[in-house]
C-alpha cells in the first residue's frame, strides 16, 4: 500500500469518526431538550444550539425533527449508536439462550428493565407528538408491533423449554408479558410509585414467573 492510499483511508476513516461522534453530540442534546422542553418545545435550532452544530448539520446528518426523534428512541433501546438489532445484542441473546424457566424470566427483566429505564421516558412524547406528526405517529405503531414481535421470541424460546401455564397460547402469553413490561406500566410504577429500580425488577420476574409458568 503507498502512503498517499494509506493517508486516503486515515482521511476517510477520520471523517466517519467525527461525523459519529457529531450525531452522538446532536443526539445527547435532543434527549436533553425533549426531556426538558417536550418534542414541540425542542425545536431544532435549539438542539443545534445545545449542540454546537448548524441546524443544517442536524438535517444532513438525520433528515428531519421525526427521524431525529427515531434515531435517538433506536440509541436508547441498543444502549448505544451500533446499527445491531436488538435480539442479536448479548444480554438478549443470554436470554434467548438460557434452557432454565425460572432464570431465563429473571434475565428477561433484569434486561428489559435496563431498556426501559432508558427509553419509557420517550413514549409518552412520542404519544403527544404522534397526534400532530403522522411520521411519529407511523413510527411508534411500528415500534409497538416491533416490541410485539420481540417479546414473542422471548416467549418462543420459553416454551422451547418448558409448557405455559393452562389456558395460555403464544400469542396470550406474548400479551401479557408486552403489558407487564410497557413503558406505561414502568413508568407507573417507578415514577408515580416512586419504586426503586430493582423492586420493579423483582416484581417484573416474581409475576410472569406466576403468570406464564404451570
Amino acid at each position: 500500500m503507498s502512503q498517499k492510499t494509506a493517508k486516503r483511508k486515515y482521511n476517510a476513516s477520520r471523517r466517519i469518526e467525527q461525523a459519529q461522534e457529531t450525531k452522538r453530540h446532536i443526539l445527547d442534546a435532543a434527549l436533553t431538550l425533549f426531556g426538558d422542553h417536550g418534542y414541540s418545545g425542542a425545536t431544532i435550532e435549539a438542539i443545534a444550539q445545545e449542540a454546537g452544530v448548524s441546524p443544517l448539520t442536524i438535517y444532513t446528518a438525520f433528515g428531519n425533527k421525526p427521524s431525529l426523534l427515531s434515531a435517538l428512541v433506536d440509541v436508547l433501546v441498543g444502549g448505544d449508536d451500533q446499527p445491531i438489532p436488538l435480539l442479536q445484542r448479548p444480554e438478549p441473546q443470554a436470554v434467548l439462550e438460557e434452557a432454565d424457566p425460572v432464570v431465563k424470566i429473571y434475565r428477561f427483566a433484569e434486561s428489559i428493565t435496563d431498556i426501559l429505564e432508558r427509553v419509557a421516558p420517550m413514549f409518552p412524547l412520542m404519544r403527544m407528538a404522534a397526534k400532530t406528526e403522522p411520521e411519529i405517529a407511523a413510527t411508534l405503531s411500528n415500534r409497538l408491533e416491533a416490541r410485539f414481535q420481540n417479546l414473542t421470541r422471548f416467549v418462543q424460546s420459553l416454551m422451547a423449554h418448558t409448557k405455559l401455564r393452562e389456558g395460555l397460547d403464544e400469542e396470550s402469553a406474548t400479551t401479557t408479558v408486552w403489558a407487564i413490561t410497557s413503558p406505561d406500566v414502568y413508568l407507573l410504577l417507578t415514577v408515580d410509585k416512586g419504586w426503586p429500580k430493582a423492586r420493579f425488577v423483582h416484581w417484573v420476574g416474581d409475576s410472569l414467573v406466576r403468570l406464564l409458568l404451570p
